[in-house]
């Protein structure tokens, strides 16, 4: 399946049907009144975010979706069918940004969870429900509510907990294959990760999801090699696994570049929990890895692991050393909700619950 994380749709809902001008007419009935019924509500335009969905690869091939205009009213007082709704199915961590892509309006980071972007017209008022007792014989009806209509830019932000990052060829794909069961392709060249790639890690009982972008250059908080797009995949994980090429000839100017273009991009991802993976120690001696952790030490605070993803050393204690802070940012939000929740904003005695559509 191929992967798409942006994409940009014209949604428009359904207009309100018009409501009916009739008097109801039978040969024993001398005076039969007016029977025209109103018209059906338009169809409205849902999306949904779903399970089991990673792309947005279907909106490439359809970009117009276009919900079905509620029924006119008839006689004998017979209200006009409902427009059918659309529901548009999303990937989980799927945001909704207006025409110009500068305004969020929906963050969808629930399974199940529903956002209602337009809504169909109302249906129009048959003649009978302007009968009065002063006017027993109405002709007067109304038109539908109108159609609403609009662009909107989707992009997807991966759901994970662990975000790799490095620079390319750093052997990001063969940790993730070798702490997983991900198949992402692996070769002997820059650049062979073209696509965020997600796997399970399970350890000591206990899963979470590592989520593998494409190596970044400098500048790519600026587009560079599509970095500003990638980067947006890891803005929701709890925590970032750096991984350096132990075998390149400079890896604290590594480090620096990749530390320069988080802190560039923003949204936090600088204030992250880090460790950094020193990877492809098969190939080299205990002195010289003890001697690059030395030099990284010198720059950085964060824990520094050596690993190999050929051999799978380190891997285990990586993975538990990730999910402890897993763990820790789990918990913190956890708390912080809890708290939400115990304490409503001041003003609010009610807070409204949501619901979805």
């Amino acid at each position: 399946m191929k992967f798409l994380d942006q994409c940009k749709t014209y949604i428009k809902s359904g207009a309100g049907g018009v409501g009916c001008l009739s008097f109801r007419r039978e040969k024993s009935v001398e005076f039969g009144g007016p029977d025209g019924g109103s018209g059906g509500m338009g169809g409205h335009i849902i999306i949904e975010a779903v399970e089991g969905l990673n792309t947005l690869i279907d909106y490439r091939y359809k970009q117009h979706f276009k919900a079905s205009r509620g029924m006119h009213g008839m006689g004998q007082n017979r209200t006009g069918a409902k427009g059918q709704d659309i529901i548009m199915s999303v990937p989980v961590g799927t945001q909704i940004f207006d025409e110009n892509n500068d305004v969020m309006l929906a963050d969808l980071t629930d399974a199940g969870q529903t956002i209602l972007m337009l809504e169909g017209g109302r249906g129009g008022r048959g003649n009978t429900s302007f009968k009065t007792s002063v006017n027993q014989a109405p002709r007067q009806t109304t038109q539908g509510g109108p159609a609403e209509e609009m662009w909107i830019w989707m992009q997807l932000k991966l759901m994970a907990d662990t975000g790799l990052v490095g620079l390319p060829n750093a052997g990001k794909s063969t940790f993730l294959s070798a702490a997983s069961r991900a198949k992402p392709k692996i070769a002997d060249y820059p650049f062979t990760t073209l696509k965020p790639q997600l796997g399970v890690v399970y350890v000591d009982k206990k899963e979470f999801v590592i989520a593998d972008i494409p190596g970044l250059i400098e500048g790519a908080h600026e587009g560079l090699g599509l970095g500003d797009r990638f980067l947006g995949h890891i803005e929701r994980c709890s925590t970032i696994l750096h991984v350096i090429d132990g075998t390149g000839e400079e890896i604290v100017e590594a480090y620096k570049t990749i530390r320069h273009e988080l802190e560039q991009y923003g949204e936090g991802l600088a204030e992250k929990k880090e460790i950094i993976a020193i990877n492809k120690i098969d190939a080299l001696d205990e002195e010289l890895v003890k001697m690059l952790v030395n030099e990284l030490s010198q720059v950085t605070s964060s824990p520094i692991m050596p690993i190999s993803g050929v051999t799978g050393e380190g891997i285990t204690e990586m993975l538990r050393a990730l999910l402890e802070n897993v763990e820790s940012v789990r918990h913190t939000e956890r708390a912080v909700q809890d708290q939400e929740t115990l304490a409503p904003e001041e003003g609010d005695a009610n807070p409204k619950e949501w619901s979805p559509v």
